[in-house]
């Protein structure tokens, strides 16, 4: 089973060994509104940890999403392109964006869990 934890800017990776499964949260997709378009990065490419990876587009605004952690792209949901509003309608599953296979797996350990996002989400509200 996958571990899943938080970033400060909404994304949430889903963790499995050395693969982690990126998107955007439930939080983030209410802020954004209505999902009007994905770009997501080509499989094979590689960030650094706090590199803008993906954009998400919306009714509301344009946003990035980044790299919760070095490594390099190995699946992109291209699904996305054609049905951007599953970001909406399943954000923390179905609505992911990319896989990414991690340099370092300590560059996730700072990361929140499940209970310390929603406090933090709280927060700001």
């Amino acid at each position: 089973m996958a571990t899943l934890k938080f970033t400060e800017d909404h994304e949430w990776i889903a963790i499995d060994g050395d693969i982690g499964t990126v998107g955007i949260s439930d939080y983030a997709q209410g802020q954004l509104g209505d999902v009007v378009y994905v770009e997501v990065p080509e499989a094979g490419t590689s960030f650094n940890k706090g590199d803008e990876a993906a954009v998400v587009e919306s009714v509301k605004a344009a946003s990035e999403v980044y790299a919760p952690a070095d490594g390099k792209i190995v699946e992109t949901n291209k699904d996305l392109e054609d049905n951007p509003g599953t970001v909406n309608s399943d954000a923390q599953s179905a609505g992911w964006f990319y896989k990414i296979k991690f340099n370092n797996a300590a560059d996730i350990d700072g990361l929140m869990d499940e209970n310390a996002y929603m406090v933090y989400v709280a927060e700001l509200n």
